[in-house]
Protein backbone atom coordinates (compact mmCIF):
# COMPACT_ATOMS: atom_id res chain seq x y z
CA UNK A 1 0.00 0.00 0.00
CA UNK A 2 1.41 3.65 -1.11
CA UNK A 3 1.41 5.61 2.26
CA UNK A 4 2.15 8.78 -0.27
CA UNK A 5 1.22 9.40 -3.53
CA UNK A 6 2.57 12.74 -5.60
CA UNK A 7 0.91 13.14 -8.86
CA UNK A 8 2.32 16.00 -11.42
CA UNK A 9 2.81 18.33 -8.47
CA UNK A 10 5.06 21.82 -9.87
CA UNK A 11 5.11 24.27 -7.86
CA UNK A 12 6.66 27.82 -9.43
CA UNK A 13 7.59 31.72 -7.54
CA UNK A 14 7.30 33.87 -10.29
CA UNK A 15 9.02 32.63 -13.45
CA UNK A 16 11.20 29.86 -11.74
CA UNK A 17 9.89 26.73 -11.55
CA UNK A 18 11.42 24.94 -7.75
CA UNK A 19 9.42 22.10 -8.63
CA UNK A 20 8.21 20.31 -12.49
CA UNK A 21 5.84 17.63 -12.87
CA UNK A 22 6.70 15.42 -9.71
CA UNK A 23 5.05 12.39 -8.87
CA UNK A 24 6.51 10.19 -6.23
CA UNK A 25 5.15 7.14 -4.48
CA UNK A 26 6.17 5.74 -0.95
CA UNK A 27 5.11 2.20 0.17
CA UNK A 28 4.32 1.57 3.99
CA UNK A 29 7.53 1.28 6.13
CA UNK A 30 9.75 2.58 3.44
CA UNK A 31 12.66 4.95 3.69
CA UNK A 32 13.41 7.12 0.53
CA UNK A 33 15.94 9.66 0.57
CA UNK A 34 15.39 12.83 -1.76
CA UNK A 35 19.00 13.68 -2.77
CA UNK A 36 20.19 16.33 -5.01
CA UNK A 37 21.88 19.86 -4.86
CA UNK A 38 20.74 23.07 -3.07
CA UNK A 39 17.94 24.67 -5.37
CA UNK A 40 16.97 21.42 -7.00
CA UNK A 41 13.47 21.28 -5.37
CA UNK A 42 13.97 18.54 -2.64
CA UNK A 43 12.76 21.14 -0.19
CA UNK A 44 9.99 22.69 -1.60
CA UNK A 45 8.90 19.09 -2.36
CA UNK A 46 9.07 17.86 1.43
CA UNK A 47 7.29 21.68 2.64
CA UNK A 48 4.52 20.29 0.02
CA UNK A 49 3.97 16.83 1.33
CA UNK A 50 3.82 18.87 4.79
CA UNK A 51 1.51 21.59 3.65
CA UNK A 52 3.66 24.44 4.32
CA UNK A 53 3.56 24.92 0.37
CA UNK A 54 0.46 25.02 -2.11
CA UNK A 55 1.53 23.71 -4.89
CA UNK A 56 0.35 25.33 -8.36
CA UNK A 57 -0.09 21.86 -9.94
CA UNK A 58 -0.93 18.56 -8.99
CA UNK A 59 -2.55 16.57 -5.74
CA UNK A 60 -0.68 15.01 -2.63
CA UNK A 61 -2.20 11.96 -0.82
CA UNK A 62 -1.66 10.86 2.23
CA UNK A 63 -3.11 7.12 2.61
CA UNK A 64 -5.55 7.60 -0.12
CA UNK A 65 -7.01 11.05 1.33
CA UNK A 66 -6.23 13.65 -0.69
CA UNK A 67 -4.82 16.45 1.69
CA UNK A 68 -3.89 19.67 -0.45
CA UNK A 69 -6.92 21.34 1.53
CA UNK A 70 -5.62 20.77 4.76
CA UNK A 71 -3.53 22.42 7.31
CA UNK A 72 0.48 21.08 8.53
CA UNK A 73 -1.44 20.40 12.03
CA UNK A 74 -4.21 18.48 10.24
CA UNK A 75 -1.94 16.24 8.19
CA UNK A 76 -0.61 13.38 10.53
CA UNK A 77 2.81 14.08 9.77
CA UNK A 78 6.01 13.85 11.65
CA UNK A 79 8.51 16.48 10.58
CA UNK A 80 12.29 16.88 12.01
CA UNK A 81 13.52 20.51 10.93
CA UNK A 82 16.96 21.11 9.99
CA UNK A 83 17.49 23.28 12.83
CA UNK A 84 15.78 20.74 15.13
CA UNK A 85 13.06 23.84 15.82
CA UNK A 86 12.65 22.94 19.35
CA UNK A 87 11.53 25.35 22.08
CA UNK A 88 14.09 26.80 24.24
CA UNK A 89 11.26 27.40 27.29
CA UNK A 90 10.39 23.71 27.21
CA UNK A 91 11.65 20.86 29.08
CA UNK A 92 13.28 18.19 26.83
CA UNK A 93 9.62 16.34 28.15
CA UNK A 94 7.52 19.12 27.38
CA UNK A 95 9.12 19.23 23.69
CA UNK A 96 8.43 15.61 23.12
CA UNK A 97 4.86 16.17 24.07
CA UNK A 98 3.83 19.37 22.40
CA UNK A 99 2.80 17.38 19.01
CA UNK A 100 0.45 15.21 21.19
CA UNK A 101 -0.79 18.02 23.48
CA UNK A 102 -2.10 19.57 19.99
CA UNK A 103 -3.35 16.42 18.20
CA UNK A 104 -5.78 14.99 20.33
CA UNK A 105 -3.83 12.46 22.17
CA UNK A 106 -5.59 11.46 26.01
CA UNK A 107 -3.52 13.43 28.66
CA UNK A 108 -3.35 10.66 30.87
CA UNK A 109 -1.16 8.53 28.13
CA UNK A 110 1.43 11.11 27.34
CA UNK A 111 3.72 11.09 30.16
CA UNK A 112 3.89 7.04 28.96
CA UNK A 113 3.64 8.14 25.68
CA UNK A 114 7.36 10.47 26.40
CA UNK A 115 9.33 8.14 28.35
CA UNK A 116 8.90 4.95 25.46
CA UNK A 117 9.95 7.95 22.91
CA UNK A 118 12.95 9.09 25.05
CA UNK A 119 14.15 5.30 25.88
CA UNK A 120 13.89 5.01 22.23
CA UNK A 121 16.40 7.79 21.17
CA UNK A 122 18.54 6.84 24.32
CA UNK A 123 17.63 9.92 26.95
CA UNK A 124 16.77 7.94 29.79
CA UNK A 125 16.25 10.37 33.04
CA UNK A 126 17.33 13.57 30.37
CA UNK A 127 13.29 14.57 30.69
CA UNK A 128 13.70 17.69 32.81
CA UNK A 129 16.68 19.28 31.23
CA UNK A 130 16.25 22.41 28.60
CA UNK A 131 17.57 22.30 25.01
CA UNK A 132 20.57 24.43 25.90
CA UNK A 133 21.74 22.09 28.52
CA UNK A 134 21.58 19.52 25.63
CA UNK A 135 24.52 18.46 22.83
CA UNK A 136 23.86 18.82 19.34
CA UNK A 137 23.13 14.89 19.00
CA UNK A 138 21.15 15.17 21.93
CA UNK A 139 18.77 18.39 20.38
CA UNK A 140 18.54 15.80 17.14
CA UNK A 141 17.10 12.68 19.47
CA UNK A 142 14.50 14.91 21.10
CA UNK A 143 13.73 16.32 17.93
CA UNK A 144 13.59 12.93 16.26
CA UNK A 145 11.58 11.52 19.44
CA UNK A 146 8.86 14.81 18.68
CA UNK A 147 8.52 13.52 15.43
CA UNK A 148 7.41 9.97 15.97
CA UNK A 149 6.10 10.36 19.56
CA UNK A 150 2.13 11.14 17.20
CA UNK A 151 2.68 7.62 15.39
CA UNK A 152 2.41 9.19 12.24
CA UNK A 153 1.66 8.15 8.88
CA UNK A 154 4.87 9.85 7.44
CA UNK A 155 7.85 11.05 8.67
CA UNK A 156 9.59 13.73 6.95
CA UNK A 157 13.45 14.61 7.62
CA UNK A 158 14.79 17.67 6.43
CA UNK A 159 18.44 17.89 6.10
CA UNK A 160 18.49 15.94 9.70
CA UNK A 161 22.22 15.59 10.58
CA UNK A 162 23.70 18.32 8.45
CA UNK A 163 24.24 20.37 12.01
CA UNK A 164 26.92 18.05 13.08
CA UNK A 165 30.12 17.20 12.74
CA UNK A 166 31.61 14.19 10.73
CA UNK A 167 31.96 11.95 13.31
CA UNK A 168 28.80 12.66 15.00
CA UNK A 169 27.08 12.25 11.92
CA UNK A 170 28.17 8.89 11.02
CA UNK A 171 27.63 7.65 14.09
CA UNK A 172 23.86 9.07 14.85
CA UNK A 173 23.36 7.89 10.70
CA UNK A 174 23.60 4.28 11.99
CA UNK A 175 21.45 4.85 14.93
CA UNK A 176 18.66 6.57 13.12
CA UNK A 177 18.49 3.84 10.22
CA UNK A 178 18.22 1.22 13.41
CA UNK A 179 15.09 3.71 14.98
CA UNK A 180 13.12 4.01 12.09
CA UNK A 181 13.40 0.45 10.94
CA UNK A 182 12.50 -0.67 14.78
CA UNK A 183 9.54 1.52 14.87
CA UNK A 184 8.50 1.00 11.07
CA UNK A 185 8.15 4.25 10.39
CA UNK A 186 7.22 5.38 6.36
CA UNK A 187 10.28 8.07 5.98
CA UNK A 188 11.46 10.55 3.53
CA UNK A 189 15.02 12.07 3.91
CA UNK A 190 15.74 15.26 2.28
CA UNK A 191 19.91 15.33 1.76
CA UNK A 192 22.24 17.01 -0.44
CA UNK A 193 24.61 14.37 1.39
CA UNK A 194 25.09 11.08 -1.13
CA UNK A 195 26.28 8.95 1.94
CA UNK A 196 23.59 9.88 4.02
CA UNK A 197 21.37 9.20 1.19
CA UNK A 198 22.61 6.15 -0.07
CA UNK A 199 22.71 4.84 3.67
CA UNK A 200 19.58 5.70 4.82
CA UNK A 201 17.21 5.08 2.19
CA UNK A 202 15.91 1.76 1.09
CA UNK A 203 15.66 3.31 -2.49
CA UNK A 204 17.24 6.78 -3.33
CA UNK A 205 15.38 9.75 -5.74
CA UNK A 206 17.54 11.96 -7.16
CA UNK A 207 16.08 15.59 -8.05
CA UNK A 208 17.53 17.99 -10.36
CA UNK A 209 16.45 21.90 -11.66
CA UNK A 210 12.43 20.72 -10.16
CA UNK A 211 12.79 17.03 -11.62
CA UNK A 212 13.27 13.77 -10.59
CA UNK A 213 15.80 11.94 -12.93
CA UNK A 214 16.48 8.87 -11.27
CA UNK A 215 14.88 6.72 -8.48
CA UNK A 216 16.34 3.08 -7.47
CA UNK A 217 18.22 1.39 -4.85
CA UNK A 218 21.19 2.93 -3.26
CA UNK A 219 23.14 0.01 -5.41
CA UNK A 220 21.38 0.99 -8.96
CA UNK A 221 21.88 4.86 -8.68
CA UNK A 222 25.55 4.38 -7.47
CA UNK A 223 25.97 1.76 -10.21
CA UNK A 224 24.29 2.19 -12.97
CA UNK A 225 23.42 6.17 -13.16
CA UNK A 226 20.73 7.18 -15.74
CA UNK A 227 22.96 9.91 -16.95
CA UNK A 228 25.65 12.16 -16.36
CA UNK A 229 24.30 14.42 -13.86
CA UNK A 230 24.10 11.28 -11.74
CA UNK A 231 27.22 9.94 -12.32
CA UNK A 232 28.68 13.13 -11.08
CA UNK A 233 26.83 14.08 -8.33
CA UNK A 234 26.68 10.29 -6.87
CA UNK A 235 29.86 9.54 -5.72
CA UNK A 236 33.65 10.37 -7.35
CA UNK A 237 34.61 10.01 -10.70
CA UNK A 238 37.41 9.77 -13.38
CA UNK A 239 36.06 11.70 -16.59
CA UNK A 240 37.39 11.72 -20.13
CA UNK A 241 35.88 13.08 -23.43
CA UNK A 242 36.62 10.76 -26.48
CA UNK A 243 36.06 9.85 -29.90
CA UNK A 244 35.05 6.25 -30.93
CA UNK A 245 37.72 4.88 -33.14
CA UNK A 246 35.97 1.47 -34.18
CA UNK A 247 33.21 -0.75 -32.53
CA UNK A 248 33.68 -4.79 -32.64
CA UNK A 249 30.99 -7.18 -33.34
CA UNK A 250 31.05 -7.57 -29.05
CA UNK A 251 29.68 -4.24 -28.84
CA UNK A 252 33.11 -3.28 -27.66
CA UNK A 253 34.08 -0.13 -28.21
CA UNK A 254 37.63 2.03 -28.35
CA UNK A 255 37.64 5.32 -27.44
CA UNK A 256 40.55 8.27 -28.02
CA UNK A 257 40.71 11.25 -25.67
CA UNK A 258 42.16 14.67 -26.84
CA UNK A 259 45.15 13.92 -24.82
CA UNK A 260 45.56 10.16 -26.61
CA UNK A 261 44.45 8.19 -24.16
CA UNK A 262 42.86 4.96 -25.34
CA UNK A 263 39.75 3.57 -23.25
CA UNK A 264 37.95 0.59 -24.18
CA UNK A 265 34.32 0.04 -23.43
CA UNK A 266 31.56 -2.24 -23.49
CA UNK A 267 28.84 0.46 -24.96
CA UNK A 268 24.99 -0.16 -26.19
CA UNK A 269 25.34 3.73 -27.99
CA UNK A 270 24.63 3.34 -31.86
CA UNK A 271 26.82 3.17 -34.75
CA UNK A 272 26.20 6.71 -35.01
CA UNK A 273 27.37 7.96 -31.48
CA UNK A 274 31.01 9.09 -32.21
CA UNK A 275 32.17 10.95 -28.96
CA UNK A 276 31.40 10.31 -25.35
CA UNK A 277 31.97 11.28 -22.11
CA UNK A 278 33.62 7.76 -19.96
CA UNK A 279 33.32 7.65 -16.63
CA UNK A 280 36.02 5.33 -14.55
CA UNK A 281 35.11 4.94 -10.52
CA UNK A 282 38.40 5.50 -8.56
CA UNK A 283 37.38 2.43 -6.48
CA UNK A 284 37.81 0.22 -9.95
CA UNK A 285 41.28 0.79 -10.82
CA UNK A 286 43.96 -0.51 -9.76
CA UNK A 287 47.62 0.16 -9.74
CA UNK A 288 50.68 -2.17 -10.48
CA UNK A 289 54.02 -1.39 -10.31
CA UNK A 290 55.84 -0.45 -13.98
CA UNK A 291 53.64 0.37 -16.80
CA UNK A 292 52.11 -2.86 -16.43
CA UNK A 293 52.34 -3.75 -20.52
CA UNK A 294 51.86 -7.63 -19.72
CA UNK A 295 47.90 -7.07 -18.94
CA UNK A 296 47.78 -5.19 -22.23
CA UNK A 297 46.97 -8.26 -23.90
CA UNK A 298 44.24 -9.07 -21.60
CA UNK A 299 40.66 -8.53 -23.03
CA UNK A 300 38.85 -7.29 -20.58
CA UNK A 301 41.31 -5.00 -19.02
CA UNK A 302 42.44 -1.49 -19.65
CA UNK A 303 45.83 -0.70 -18.76
CA UNK A 304 46.63 3.29 -18.67
CA UNK A 305 51.02 4.14 -18.33
CA UNK A 306 51.38 6.61 -16.34
CA UNK A 307 53.37 8.35 -13.33
CA UNK A 308 51.98 8.97 -9.68
CA UNK A 309 51.69 12.31 -9.20
CA UNK A 310 50.50 12.89 -5.36
CA UNK A 311 49.47 10.27 -2.84
CA UNK A 312 47.52 11.40 -0.16
CA UNK A 313 46.62 8.65 2.87
CA UNK A 314 43.31 9.88 4.34
CA UNK A 315 42.66 7.18 7.27
CA UNK A 316 41.23 3.92 5.71
CA UNK A 317 41.85 4.63 2.06
CA UNK A 318 45.05 6.13 -0.14
CA UNK A 319 43.98 8.72 -3.03
CA UNK A 320 46.44 8.40 -5.88
CA UNK A 321 46.87 10.76 -8.41
CA UNK A 322 48.40 9.59 -11.48
CA UNK A 323 49.69 11.41 -14.42
CA UNK A 324 48.63 9.94 -17.48
CA UNK A 325 50.13 10.82 -20.93
CA UNK A 326 49.48 14.25 -21.97
CA UNK A 327 48.98 15.55 -18.96
CA UNK A 328 45.55 13.89 -18.32
CA UNK A 329 45.16 12.40 -14.60
CA UNK A 330 43.72 10.04 -12.96
CA UNK A 331 42.05 9.53 -9.04
CA UNK A 332 42.73 5.90 -7.74
CA UNK A 333 41.02 4.97 -4.55
CA UNK A 334 43.16 1.82 -2.39
CA UNK A 335 42.28 0.79 1.11
CA UNK A 336 44.82 1.32 3.69
CA UNK A 337 44.94 -2.39 4.65
CA UNK A 338 47.76 -4.68 5.89
CA UNK A 339 51.39 -3.86 5.00
CA UNK A 340 50.60 -2.99 1.70
CA UNK A 341 53.03 0.07 0.78
CA UNK A 342 51.52 2.69 -1.26
CA UNK A 343 53.20 3.92 -4.52
CA UNK A 344 55.81 7.21 -3.73
CA UNK A 345 55.23 9.97 -6.23
CA UNK A 346 57.68 9.85 -9.17
CA UNK A 347 57.03 5.85 -9.84
CA UNK A 348 56.01 4.46 -13.13
CA UNK A 349 52.60 2.58 -12.83
CA UNK A 350 50.16 0.80 -14.74
CA UNK A 351 46.33 1.62 -14.16
CA UNK A 352 44.44 -1.23 -14.75
CA UNK A 353 40.11 -0.82 -14.93
CA UNK A 354 38.14 -3.57 -16.40
CA UNK A 355 36.30 -2.31 -19.72
CA UNK A 356 32.77 -3.32 -17.84
CA UNK A 357 33.24 -0.58 -14.96
CA UNK A 358 33.44 2.18 -18.23
CA UNK A 359 30.08 3.84 -17.92
CA UNK A 360 29.25 5.55 -21.24
CA UNK A 361 27.22 8.68 -21.75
Amino acid sequence: MNVLELKSVTKRYGGFIAVDGVSLEIEQGKVLSLLGPSGCGKTTTLRIIAGFVSPDEGSVQIAGENVGELKPYERNVGLLFQDYALFPHMTVAQNVAYGMRYRGTPASTIPSRVKEMLSLVQLNGMDARYPNQLSGGQQQRVALARALATDPQIVLLDEPLSALDAKLRLELRIELKEILRSVGATTIVVTHDQEEALSLGDEVVVMHAGKIVQRGTPTQIYKTPANKFVAEFVGRSNWFHGTRQRRSNGGISSYVTGDGVEIRARSEQSDQQWTSDLCIRPENIHLVEGTGRELCQETENNVLQGVVLDVAPLGADVHVVVELQGKSRLLVIRKNVGRSQAPVPGQPVGAVFSMSDVLVF
